[in-house]
């Protein structure tokens, strides 16, 4: 039995094929198309799945759609209705996309496909069912509680529910216009950062403030109750009106105008970033402690975009509220392609669940991938220069030389990454111990602001001596502190400057240590990541530390890179060192005959 997933026409497109017990493939378009968070149809994605998996549209069992759309232009009349004589905007702006594209998905879909399966018919799963099942089914829990937040889907904006065995039932729900992801997003978006791709960055800017306002907008903004559900004061808000995410009451509130983006920030945009995180951590935990005590379970599962709230996540870990958390990395919209298959397996089919004790998600190395021979024929036909290692053990021991010199090195090896997060096969890495090394990536090869973070990948053996951690973390989606004895006193502050703030030294590992001492963690293992645990093993054998920075391979606007040919311009474009195709390694001093010209700057829509 083969099933075919799509997410789409919101944003974050994606398509996942699945048989009865194994995830065969999954991708954004984004990755295809080198748009980024690209929402259109997933026609590309659509294509490598069906080819990954070796079989024709005709030969699938069914093809299903992550949403109701129906359900969807439910919630989008009333909301006209609610609005009156202020529905114009939305009117105007919201009508082909509700009503014409996701109500003839079937249709487009058809003119991809040809025909939607063999029953010929495309199957629809509610939105946040969709997200419910992406984290429940590839996890390795027989039965577990879980929570789904994110903007909105057709009406919920927020679930609760319990999964067990193949059946998941969403026993309590949070309805639009009242939503964590649209406020977070609401937030995001005064202080400057672009809806639906900045909140990481404003996520990332938290730390740097204090959480001044944290009481104002639990005052004024947000109604809290003790299970985690909450109201929203809509007086300072827009976003249901279509145009606007905050208003001319909220401005003031905040005692000004929203920033402009990309001018500077100031104290009051780090504190409002500390005061909303706070925020959403306080309703995350109890949501937490809620859905524990209605289900009784002592697994969590977590999908939908809040989820990648790694900050949160981290301090609902650190509750002890559940005994294991598993939460989906795809938990943005993509991984409601997987999701939507996953259900429809499970729940039409009643294909019986098979339980992996990891999980299910293979890594979520799930997207294309290139041998030796492919990569070989670029190189030839761009007259690279390249020198190719046979050996393994010798190609990470290069690479790790190269890392400890201070050299960054650009990293394309095996399936892409199925997810906003490179995991170590298209990543950008670095050495960790280098305090210059966070303003150099970020300024330099990514093209981005100063203050953001780099994470860590870490060997899972050696997590607790770097991290304040024993779990865990093989997706990048927990955040956890710095050991004690590894820190640095230093002050944030006595300035408001964030490139002085970001270039002072704060522990033995400065560059994945953000400034209240944190960092988004990744543990690597032999099983689930043999050549990138490889290297970092190679590098603590030489330098005797077992961490190296680890950043998605692209510019700042750019998505993740797919192929070979991605991460060579974005190699020759940029000021990366080294870049490692395969077993093949090459140095930038070394190449010659790029004939681009220019840098990655400017090719891209700034996120």
């Amino acid at each position: 039995m083969i099933i075919l997933g799509v997410s789409g026409l919101y944003h974050d497109s994606a398509a996942a094929i699945i048989d009865e017990n194994k995830i065969i493939a999954a991708a954004q378009e984004e990755r295809f198309t080198r748009i980024k968070h690209d929402n259109r149809l997933p026609v590309n994605a659509i294509r490598y799945c069906l080819k990954e998996a070796g079989v024709s549209p005709m030969d699938l069992d069914a093809v299903v759609y992550y949403d109701k759309p129906m359900l969807t232009l439910d919630r989008y009349i009333k909301n006209i209705i609610a609005l009156g004589e202020e529905a114009d905007y939305l009117i105007d702006s919201k009508l082909d996309d509700v009503v014409i594209n996701r109500l003839s998905v079937d249709r487009n879909l058809r003119k991809v496909l040809g025909v939607l399966g063999k029953e010929d018919k495309l199957y629809t799963v509610e939105h946040h069912m969709s997200h419910a099942a992406s984290a429940f089914y590839p996890s390795p829990f027989k039965s577990s509680a879980i929570i789904t937040v994110d903007g909105v889907g057709e009406w919920a904006t927020t679930t609760i529910g319990r999964g067990t065995d193949e059946k998941i039932e969403i026993i309590k729900q949070i309805d639009y216009p009242h939503s964590l992801g649209l406020v977070y997003s609401a937030f995001s978006s005064f202080c400057g950062f672009k809806v639906n791709s900045g909140e990481y960055k404003f996520m990332g800017l938290a730390p740097y403030g204090e959480p001044v306002f944290y009481d104002l907008i639990k005052e004024e903004i947000i109604d809290i109750k003790d299970d985690g559900s909450f109201r929203l004061n809509l007086d300072y808000f827009d976003y249901y009106k279509g145009k606007y995410m905050t208003n001319q009451k909220f401005s003031d509130l905040f005692g000004g105008p929203a920033r402009e983006m990309e001018s500077r920030i100031t104290k009051r945009e780090m504190d409002i970033a500390a005061s909303a995180q706070k925020v959403i951590e306080e309703i995350i935990i109890l949501l937490g402690r809620y859905a524990k005590k209605i289900t009784g379970e002592k697994n969590l599962c977590m999908a939908g975009g809040v989820a990648l709230n790694c900050v949160a996540n981290g301090k609902l870990l650190s509750e002890k509220i559940y005994e294991n958390i598993w939460i989906q990395p795809a938990s943005d919209d993509s991984g409601g392609a997987l999701g939507c298959a996953l259900y429809t397996m499970y729940e039409k089919f009643k294909v019986a669940r098979s339980i992996d004790e990891n999980d299910s998600q293979r890594g979520s190395y799930l997207g294309p991938d290139f041998d030796d021979d492919y990569i070989e024929s670029f190189i030839k036909e761009n007259s690279c220069v390249a020198v190719r290692y046979e050996s393994e053990d010798d190609l990470c021991n290069t690479v790790a030389g190269y890392i400890d010199e201070g050299r960054v090195i650009g990293w394309f090896q095996g399936r892409m990454e199925y997810g906003p997060r490179a995991l170590g096969n298209r990543s950008i890495l670095g050495d960790p111990r280098n305090a210059e090394m966070q303003s150099k990536m970020n300024l330099k090869i990514k093209h981005r602001e100063s203050f953001r973070p780099f994470a860590p990948i870490v060997l899972r053996e050696r997590v607790n001596d770097y991290f304040v951690m024993e779990e865990e973390s093989p997706y990048m989606l927990l955040v956890s502190e710095v050991q004690p004895d590894r820190r640095t006193d230093f002050k944030k502050q006595d300035t408001d400057d964030m490139l002085e703030i970001v270039n002072r030294k704060r522990s033995d590992i400065p560059a994945i240590t953000h400034v209240d001492y944190s960092a988004r963690i990744q543990t690597v293992t032999g099983e689930r990541n043999p050549l990138i645990y490889k290297l970092t093993k190679s590098f603590e054998k030489l330098t005797g530390c077992g961490v190296l920075i680890n950043t998605s391979f692209n510019v700042r606007g750019e998505p993740i890179v797919c192929t070979p040919e991605d991460a060579y311009r974005c190699f020759m474009r940029t000021e990366m060192d080294v870049l490692v195709l395969g077993h093949f390694v090459l140095l930038k001093d070394k190449q010659t005959a790029y004939e681009e010209t220019g840098d990655m700057e400017g090719l891209y829509e700034l996120d």
